[in-house]
């Protein structure tokens, strides 16, 4: 039952991408209302994915789950009935919410469940291969949903599978809880939404309603308050939802900034996959989805290859060469145009794929290593939201990229062009400054424990 939350979760992560250019032409929306489509979504797991696990612990894991569960089914129900793009954007941030519970639920349960490390090994593999089933399919699922019906249906999926999880899980799942558990950290939970909501906004409303604008202004100045004493807050109190002493350990650091760059650039990369296969290429909704496949499979392919590959030759050097070929397969994508076959595509797009995979698992590894043993839950969930944060950011930074270019005359292709090669020069960034700041802190030839599955909900 742990596994039906996750995939319905990651199902909706990768699903809703192909939707969005159905979305835009039956909401009649624009680009800044398919950010926030995604963007209201993805912040609230953001914020919520670590208080999430701290409820999870208190109040207790069964409990959470399923309340997550019926959250996000509601929220589902909410979403695909909306009559406009403000109920939309409402179901989604519902959604968000029912996610945080659900994901990180998912996993206590699971180890909750198998007490002997050997089991809960086979468990976790068994999630985490469920889980990637769950991401690979959404493309084509949502293709197919939208193709016969409409956007609705890609929200209303998650309904049945939602109502089955409840009724199933009710007499199955035993309750668990930790009686330590701390406290929830209310103020820093309400901060850290504010300031990067704030920050958000003004990224995402900043290409229309001009740079230098009064109200935008005001959201970056609002951003950076709250977040000077969210930080001063979290410095302070005695159950931080961020533990900032933490950062002081330079693998720590490098490894969760890197995570934001990762989600930066792969969440914002994908945000315009399906956008440019209709709007650029004029293909199918359906077609989009098959198109969008091959970095969903390249991922679920050599993502459990990772954290092998990290233990045996050392977290720098595989994490370094993934970016490396993730920014390669992102700059390819900067120089298509909407008469480039799917055979010069495909490539683009797994190479891509295939160098997020190698990033992303041991980066949470690298994360986990540098803290204590009881504090590994706690790092990865840091790296979580790290990856999540930097999701927020890509689909607000790369889309203000293209509303400004079309804001100045070029084509909506145009934009998508810069908005990609921008990811991919941000990614390559990342690798430089990866393997340079860590030459002194792990020696190549250090192995580097692989990481341990975490909820992953990148949408």
């Amino acid at each position: 039952m742990a596994c039906v939350g996750q995939f319905m979760v990651l199902l909706d992560n990768t699903i809703v991408g192909v939707a969005l250019p159905d979305m835009k032409q039956h909401l009649h929306t624009g680009l800044s209302g398919l950010q926030w489509i995604v963007d209201s979504y993805v912040l609230l797991v953001a914020m919520l994915l670590l208080t999430g696990g701290v409820f999870a612990d208190r109040f207790g894991r069964k409990r959470v789950y399923l309340s997550g569960a019926v959250v996000f089914t509601l929220a589902s129900l909410l979403c695909a009935v909306a009559p406009s793009l403000g109920w939309l954007i409402a179901g989604r941030v519902v959604q968000g919410i029912g996610a945080a519970a659900l994901s990180p639920g998912s996993l206590a349960l699971l180890a909750a469940a198998y007490p002997v490390p050997q089991e809960r090994v086979k468990a976790i593999g068994l999630w985490a291969g469920i889980s990637g089933i769950g991401q690979a399919a959404g493309p084509l699922a949502g293709g197919i949903l939208v193709d016969a019906f409409d956007w609705r249906a890609i929200f209303l999926v998650n309904v049945p599978i939602g109502v089955f999880l409840v009724l199933a899980a009710l007499p199955t799942v035993s309750e668990s809880r930790n009686p330590h558990a701390p406290a929830i950290d209310v103020p820093g939970t309400i901060l850290s939404i504010l300031g990067v909501g704030a920050l958000t906004y003004g990224l995402i409303e900043g290409g229309s309603r001009g740079w230098t604008s009064p109200l935008i202004l005001g959201s970056f100045a609002a951003a950076a308050v709250i977040i000077a004493v969210f930080i001063s807050v979290e410095a302070r109190t005695p159950t931080p939802m961020l533990t900032l002493r933490l950062f002081r350990n330079r693998l720590f650091t490098v490894s969760n900034t890197a995570m934001v760059m990762v989600g930066f650039a792969f969440m914002g990369s994908v945000f315009f996959f399906s956008q440019f296969f209709v709007a650029v290429q004029h293909s199918s909704v359906l077609a989009a989805g098959l198109e969008t496949l091959p970095i969903a499979l390249a991922m679920a392919i050599c993502s459990p290859f990772a954290g092998r590959l990290a233990a045996k030759y050392g977290f720098r050097i595989v994490v370094t060469s993934g970016l490396a070929v993730a920014g390669l397969g992102l700059l390819t994508l900067g120089f298509v145009h909407a008469d480039t076959p799917f055979w010069n595509m495909w490539w683009r797009l797994a190479i891509a794929g295939v160098g997020f995979s190698l990033a992303m698992s041991p980066l949470t590894g690298a994360a986990i290593q540098a803290v204590s043993p009881q504090e590994g839950g706690l790092a990865s969930g840091i790296s979580s939201t790290a990856r999540q944060i930097g999701a927020v950011l890509g689909v607000a930074v790369l889309g203000a990229i293209v509303v400004t270019r079309q804001s100045g005359g070029a084509s909506f292709e145009a934009g998508l062009d810069t908005a990609f090669i921008t990811a991919g020069i941000a990614t390559w960034v990342t690798a430089l400054f990866t393997g340079l700041w860590l030459v002194k802190t792990q020696p190549a030839e250090r192995p580097v424990p692989e990481a341990r599955p975490q909820a992953q909900t990148t949408d």
